[in-house]
């Protein structure tokens, strides 16, 4: 069977039927008609093993190298950046993980074909800068990137910084073709990260109303969908985001995700935010868009 519908109500596509749905995003994506939504798993694409994080759970293992946490914690990303934040100060926590996520990660080729691409917006969930790079890559200067700043670091009611890609502050303004958007900040260029559990106390409050979405994240996504690469939903922390930052988009929305491996909260949010699961490696899936 090439498509079933789980008891969830969770539609899964796979074999032929993926494939086929694979050529109608590649032409989506190149048509600028669905957002990519992209996620630490795409680090794993290169031959080479990750020089830097690819899940919370190694974030918070190179922190505990660091400063160990409580063992009740310990495997928890944000948990362990808010007890560093407490004890060692907030500066400290900001240089370590500017270290922890220092190597640059080379472009995949589909960073690198992404970049090539007349995108109005690409979402970048991880820390690591490797979209940034490839768009650098291409010499192109009608990208701005709008990232999510801790408020610790900020006076007044300030949830974003937009660079251009040369690494210099600008105005928000929507006039770039394409706006790169790393709603937990990135390393490059200011280093800013929301990773503590304080960075998300008042981005959480205020998320359903949409305050911290960019406005111009907000104008783009109402006439797109969103594709899902190399993301997974298995923290309550991940799964809220991707859901505020996917509402009141028109759909369709699509992940590539290894259906055995889902947890049942990630089966439940996907069958609840109509999201449908090409069910396929990742590495396979970005061959097939790049190829």
């Amino acid at each position: 069977m090439n498509s079933i519908l789980t008891s969830e109500q969770l539609l899964i596509v796979r074999n032929r039927n993926a494939g086929r749905r694979l050529e109608l995003l590649k032409e989506a994506l190149a048509a600028d008609g669905i957002i990519p939504y992209l996620g630490p798993g795409l680090l794993r694409l290169s031959s080479a093993e990750p020089t830097i994080p690819h899940t919370p759970e190694a974030v918070a293992a190179a922190l505990n190298r660091r400063a160990l946490a409580p063992s009740r914690i310990r495997t928890n990303m944000w948990s362990v950046a808010q007890f560093i934040e407490q004890r060692r100060h907030r500066r400290t926590l900001q240089t370590w993980m500017a270290e922890i996520f220092a190597a640059p990660a080379a472009p995949t080729a589909l960073h690198t074909w992404l970049a090539t691409l007349p995108l109005s917006v690409i979402i970048d969930s991880w820390y690591d800068g490797t979209m940034r790079a490839a768009l650098v890559e291409t010499g192109r200067t009608d990208v701005v990137e709008i990232q999510g700043v801790p408020r610790a670091n900020e006076i007044g009611d300030i949830w974003t910084k937009a660079y251009d890609l040369s690494g210099r502050e600008v105005e928000l303004g929507s006039t770039a073709k394409t706006v790169l958007y790393t709603p937990h900040g990135s390393v490059r260029p200011a280093a800013n990260f929301l990773v503590s559990d304080s960075d998300y106390v008042e981005v959480l409050t205020e998320i359903d109303i949409q305050t911290p979405i960019p406005e111009v994240v907000k104008d783009r996504r109402t006439s797109r969908g969103l594709f899902f690469l190399g993301c997974r939903f298995n923290d309550q922390m991940l799964r809220i985001y991707a859901r505020q930052i996917m509402k009141r988009s028109s759909g369709p929305r699509f992940a590539v995700l290894d259906a055995a491996a889902l947890t049942n909260n990630e089966r439940r949010f996907l069958a609840a935010s109509a999201i449908t699961l090409i069910d396929m490696p990742t590495g396979e899936a970005a061959a097939r868009l790049v190829g």
